[in-house]
């Protein structure tokens, strides 16, 4: 018997949290369980494609199933699928990543983007002795205790103080996280004069969930940072190997101390990265365990497989007109949306650079978190319930990330599905 979406959302209810391997759900009734995917698309349980704009929330470059992904995978996996022990595959990959990164001299691997914004902080306390880390309000790094601060605030609260997202986070660690908005850099200027004797690292995304930094912001926080011996660390788990191949310090002209890797560098299989001076990274060095010895380890870290998969990946992006295909789907992505939202009166800003895309439904400027979460929400979760039901599967509350398989037909279909759903939702 073909089994439904219906029959395994009744069995993944009774065994998930919310039948949710995380945070992720498709709301109301139009709850999907996904069979399978290839290239662009996903197919759910019911047989139904869908043109798919979340790609695993970003890894998936190169699209669903890639052929080079796979049979790098399979031939690794032929020899074992993991070993916890030194392999071939992360020692290569720890070489391309060095090799992309300005600045970066040696690498740590781990599974998952949280991990790695986790132990990046860990080496920055360790390294400056210090113990409080600055964020912005609105940025995400990951799931761990100090990131899930102000990421998603209710209720705001005056900067700089930390507003946990989650419940069973230590209150004392409250104290230790500093709250900045984006983009402001006479009120950041303040909070780093006020803490800096206690501020071991500034933590930010060079483009916060999509929002552009304003000019001069990140060399503004380079040198605010490097003037009090702060750690700028870079989280590049989004954005690394996706606008350009590397990290996107050149992009900016900025260096950062550490940077975080994730998504793209796994191939679509478990793996993160921090990348940075040997002086820092040496402190996590197992065979001379110094009194600052900083541990990071994991029984997955550096897996062949998925390192494996990464490297075909990068592989794959190294090829000639790579990152064209991808940043002019992205240039007629952003470019459409916009002047639909013209051609029907709608107020809104879209945001984006490379592959990635989305649009708020606002006539106001957005350049921290707090202008973002002023746009008609309402509305956009309405679009994406519509752009659904017409088989365009994206995560509105996030971004649109766009692939190497995604054909100008595949925009071209994107955008008139938004430009008909939009005319359903003014009727």
């Amino acid at each position: 018997m073909q089994m439904t979406n219906a029959d395994m959302l009744e069995r993944a209810h009774a065994v998930l949290p919310g039948a949710s391997l995380g945070s992720f759900f498709v709301p109301g009734d139009a709850d999907i369980v996904v069979a399978g995917g290839a290239g662009p698309r996903m197919t759910d349980m019911n047989g139904r494609d869908y043109l798919d704009y979340i790609l695993g929330s970003g890894p998936l470059i190169l699209g669903h199933a890639h052929p080079a992904v796979l049979e790098a995978a399979r031939r690794q996996m032929a020899l074992g699928t993991s070993y916890y022990a030194l392999n071939a595959p992360s020692i290569l990959l720890a070489e391309e990543l060095v090799a992309a990164t300005p600045g970066g001299e040696m690498v740590k691997f781990c599974s998952s983007g949280s991990e790695s914004t986790f132990f990046a902080l860990r080496l920055a306390r360790a390294a400056t002795g210090r113990n409080k880390v600055l964020k912005f309000e609105g940025g995400y790094h990951g799931s761990h205790d100090y990131a899930l601060m102000s990421m998603a605030p209710a209720v705001p609260a005056a900067f700089p103080t930390a507003v946990p997202d989650s419940a069973g986070i230590p209150k004392r660690l409250e104290e230790e996280v500093l709250i900045a908005p984006f983009n402001d850099i006479e009120t950041v200027a303040d909070i780093i004069e006020r803490h800096h004797d206690d501020l071991a690292a500034v933590i930010l995304e060079p483009e916060m969930r999509l929002i552009p930094p304003q000019p001069g912001f990140l060399a503004f926080l380079r040198e605010a940072t490097a003037k009090r011996g702060i750690m700028l660390v870079f989280d590049e788990v989004v954005m690394g190997f996706r606008l350009r191949y590397g990290s996107v310090q050149e992009l900016y002209g900025v260096k950062a101390d550490l940077v975080c890797y994730g998504k793209i560098i796994g191939g679509g299989f478990p793996l993160a990265a921090v990348v940075g001076p040997r002086e820092v990274m040496s402190l996590s060095n197992p065979r001379d365990r110094a009194p600052n010895y900083v541990y990071i380890s994991g029984t997955l870290s550096g897996n062949p497989t998925a390192a494996a998969a990464g490297l075909a990946t990068l592989q794959e992006l190294k090829k000639p007109g790579a990152y064209d295909r991808l940043n002019g789907a992205g240039d007629r992505l952003r470019a459409g949306l916009g002047e639909i939202a013209r051609r029907l009166n709608i107020p809104a800003r879209v945001l984006g650079s490379g592959p990635m895309a989305n649009i708020y439904f606002t006539a106001e400027p957005i350049v921290d978190f707090r202008s973002a979460q002023r746009e008609d929400k309402p509305l956009k979760q309405r679009l994406r319930s519509e752009l659904m039901s017409r088989g365009i599967l994206t995560n509105l509350a996030q971004k649109m990330y766009i692939s190497t398989a995604h054909s100008a037909e595949d925009i071209a279909r994107t955008l008139q599905a938004v430009e008909d759903s939009l005319r359903a939702l003014q009727t």
